[in-house]
C-alpha cells in the first residue's frame, strides 16, 4: 500500500493501522507530520508517480491530509506526466469535488485500489453518541439539524463541510479557507448564543477521500471561538485521537456529539 500523504496527524495514523507499513508518498515542499516520505512528487510528475509505484509492487492507496490545490507550471513537466495535462485542467477547473474525483479516477484507470482512510483505519470514524460528559440539550439538537440541512442544501456550490450554527440560525459557513478562518470570522455575540460547530459530509461527498475530520485542535478551536459544542455526523466524519478529544471537552466544558439516526 501507499499512502497519499498531506497535512496533519491523519496519514501517520493511517499508517500506524496498516499491518505492513506502507510506502509514503509526500507532495514537495509539504511538511509532514510523524512520517518521513519515500517518494515525493509534483503535480507536474505525478505521471512518474504512478510509474513508480507500479514498479515497486504497491496495488493499493490511500489519500489522507490536507493538501493546497497546486498550481501546474508547464516548465515542469516530464514526459510521463504530459499526456495526462488536458486531465488536469479539466480537474482544476471542476472545484473541489470535481477535481477529487478525477485524481481518484485516475489511480483506479491506472489499476490501483483506492481505499478510504476509514477503510484502513476503521477506529477513526466517529462513533454514534456523546463522547465525554456533557450532553446536547433541546436547543443543541435543534441547531444540529439545521446545520446539516444546511450542509446539503449548498452542496452544490462546493464549499466547506462545516458550519455554525446558534438559536437555529447559520452564523458561518467553511469555505476553501477551512474550518479556523470559520471560526475566527465568527460574529461577536456568538457565545451568547451557545452556538455549535457541525461538521458532516456534503450531499454526494465521496467517501474515498476528504471526508470530513475533527481532532484536539477542533476542541481547543471551538471553546476559544466562544462556541458549546462539537457535533458530527456518526459514521461519516473522522474523529482523529478520539479519547483525547473527549477528555478535552469534559476539561473545556464542551458537547462533544456524534448525533446518529439523522
Amino acid at each position: 500500500m501507499a499512502v497519499i500523504a498531506g497535512r496533519g496527524d491523519l496519514p501517520a495514523l493511517v499508517a500506524g493501522s496498516c499491518e505492513v507499513q506502507p510506502l509514503i508518498c509526500g507532495y514537495e515542499g509539504v511538511e509532514l507530520s510523524g512520517l518521513s516520505a519515500d517518494i515525493t512528487y509534483r503535480l507536474e510528475t505525478l505521471g512518474s508517480l504512478l510509474l513508480e509505484l507500479g514498479n515497486r509492487g504497491v496495488t493499493q492507496v490511500c489519500f489522507a491530509g490536507g493538501l493546497d490545490r497546486p498550481a501546474l507550471d508547464p516548465t515542469k513537466l516530464d514526459a510521463e506526466t504530459a499526456p495526462l495535462v488536458p486531465m488536469f485542467m479539466q480537474a482544476l477547473q471542476q472545484g473541489d469535488d470535481g477535481a477529487l474525483r478525477v485524481v481518484v479516477e485516475l489511480f483506479e484507470k491506472t489499476g490501483f485500489e483506492v481505499l478510504a482512510a476509514h477503510q484502513v483505519a476503521p477506529d477513526l470514524l466517529a462513533k454514534g453518541g456523546v463522547y465525554g460528559e456533557h450532553w446536547p440539550d433541546a436547543q443543541m439538537r435543534a441547531d444540529a439539524e439545521v446545520a446539516a440541512a444546511h450542509v446539503l442544501k449548498i452542496s452544490a456550490q462546493d464549499l466547506g463541510q462545516a458550519c455554525v450554527v446558534g438559536d437555529e440560525r447559520v452564523l458561518g459557513m467553511e469555505d476553501a479557507a477551512g474550518t479556523d478562518a470559520l471560526l475566527a470570522g465568527l460574529p461577536a455575540n456568538t457565545k451568547k448564543k451557545q452556538a455549535i460547530l457541525f461538521k458532516g459530509p456534503k450531499e454526494n461527498q465521496s467517501r474515498l477521500i476528504d471526508l470530513p475530520t475533527v481532532g484536539p485542535e477542533t476542541m481547543r478551536a471551538a471553546h476559544n471561538a466562544g462556541l458549546a459544542g462539537v457535533v458530527v455526523d456518526a459514521g461519516d466524519v473522522l474523529v482523529l485521537y478520539p479519547q483525547r478529544c473527549a477528555d478535552l471537552a469534559d476539561e473545556l466544558g464542551l458537547v462533544f456529539w456524534a448525533r446518529t439516526g439523522e
